[in-house]
């Protein structure tokens, strides 16, 4: 038994540097465990060859050998409940803390609540902090104390509390490394002990130089631009950069457009952190009552990119190939589910929780729930995205499409899964019906 440690617990921030929880772990005078769980509640969801699985498998294959090259150390790697994990761990040691980083989600929140009492009967302290965003919880609230729920007014507060002195500063974790605890017997699953393989479909490394932020404003929304977007989205997601080094680049390049799409993502953690209920209600109460047509035929037609409408399909196609799709792509497909087929938005939610290398339960259900115009701060219902002039707008070329639909010229490709003034018309009186 290993004497007075205090484990780390990697979750949503894969990284040694620049690790809120990490560092205070690392300065808590004793010696450190880190360790990772494959949680089994979140992974017998997912399809075999799920692309983040193998994402973060090698991202802690990658610390774990600078670890042990290095300092003789390594991240000890489990997988199971978290809960049974962690009362084996108190057999095993003589924990005296357990270090982690905030999680928003509702299942995190529940988690870390049973993890904790399971702790506290043990006598044993759980010490967490904010590390995945710069503000969290209550700490952008309106004067009177209530949550935000238009983004805005959220920006503007968030930008006049803001001090790039306090809130930006480093946590240099990599800079005490050798207070890890020094052992040769750290347990290292594979893909294969936990019932995975790898997966054709890989995380693209991001990209944040000067010339992308500056130029970002005007290429953001073309989708035919290979270098018009960061691919920032899953290294955010699972932690393997810091929030605060793209903030502080963001600022030093004095770019207001990049710098509010990092907001962006914490309005929506705000949002879900006050309302969970919104992960499978609408934020509108009144939302709820739109009589969905739900057809399965349409819904397989969209999921696969055959619904005729050469921007709508290259989006999916892309989705299903690459586990990525582009941000203006994505409004156009979510808008035409939800208004054109009048599918739930629960159901294209899902789909791209599944498929997206970048998800992240708020900014899904917020844009989701956005796109149906049933959520906070939301497009109003009778906005419907024209699938057609859409491509004039941003893909006049069809670039981007020919990229994605290489049989739009085809006998073989389908005609139009619904006719758009229709579709239009009869999502106006459907909504109209349900909501005033």
């Amino acid at each position: 038994m290993n004497k007075n440690i205090v484990i780390f617990w990697f979750r949503r921030d894969l990284r040694l540097a620049d690790n809120t929880a990490f560092l205070a772990a690392l300065k808590s005078g004793h010696k450190v465990l880190p360790i990772f769980v494959f949680d089994k509640e979140i992974l017998e969801s997912l399809p075999k060859d799920d692309a983040r699985v193998p994402f973060i498998y090698a991202t802690l294959e990658k610390m774990n050998a600078h670890l042990k090259e290095n300092y003789g150390s390594g991240i000890a790697l489990y997988h199971g409940q978290p809960a049974v994990i962690f009362k084996e761990l108190i057999e095993q040691h003589s924990i005296q803390e357990v270090y982690a980083n905030h999680d928003y989600e509702p299942y995190a929140k529940d988690r870390d609540a049973l993890i904790g009492a399971l702790l506290k009967s043990k006598d044993i302290a759980f010490k967490t902090f904010k590390d995945q965003v710069v503000f969290e919880k209550n700490d952008i609230v309106k004067d009177d104390g209530k949550p935000y729920v238009v983004y805005t007014p959220f920006k503007n507060k968030w930008k006049a509390f803001f001090d790039s002195e306090r809130d930006l500063r480093r946590h240099a974790s990599e800079d005490y490394l050798e207070n890890l605890l020094r052992t040769a017997s750290i347990p290292f699953l594979s893909l294969k002990n936990m019932g995975f393989v790898p997966s054709s479909i890989r995380v693209l490394d991001y990209t944040a130089t000067s010339n992308l932020i500056n130029n970002y404003e005007a290429t953001r929304n073309y989708p035919a631009k290979e270098n018009g977007t960061s691919r920032l989205g899953p290294h955010l997601r699972f932690g393997t950069v810091s929030v605060r080094k793209m903030m502080k680049l963001a600022i030093a390049e004095e770019n207001e457009v990049f710098w509010n799409e990092l907001i962006w993502r914490e309005f929506f953690m705000q949002i879900l952190w006050h309302f969970p209920q919104t992960v499978n209600k609408s934020f509108r109460p009144k939302y709820d009552r739109i009589a969905w047509r739900n057809d399965e035929e349409e819904f397989e037609k969209w999921k696969k990119g055959e619904t005729g409408y050469p921007l709508v399909d290259a989006g999916m196609r892309e989705l299903n190939t690459t586990g990525y799709m582009h941000n203006r792509v994505r409004m156009l497909v979510a808008s035409f589910l939800c208004k054109h087929l009048l599918i739930d938005w629960r159901w294209g939610e899902a789909y791209f929780a599944e498929k997206l290398l970048d998800f992240d339960l708020s900014a899904n259900v917020g844009n989701w729930q956005w796109a149906a115009g049933s959520g906070v701060d939301a497009a109003p219902y009778f906005r419907i995205f024209n699938p057609t002039t859409q491509i004039d707008k941003f893909d006049k070329e069809k670039e981007y499409i020919y990229k994605w639909v290489n049989d739009l010229q085809d006998l073989t490709y389908p005609t139009p899964i619904v006719d758009h003034k229709m579709a239009r018309e009869r999502c106006l009186k459907i909504y109209k019906e349900a909501v005033g």
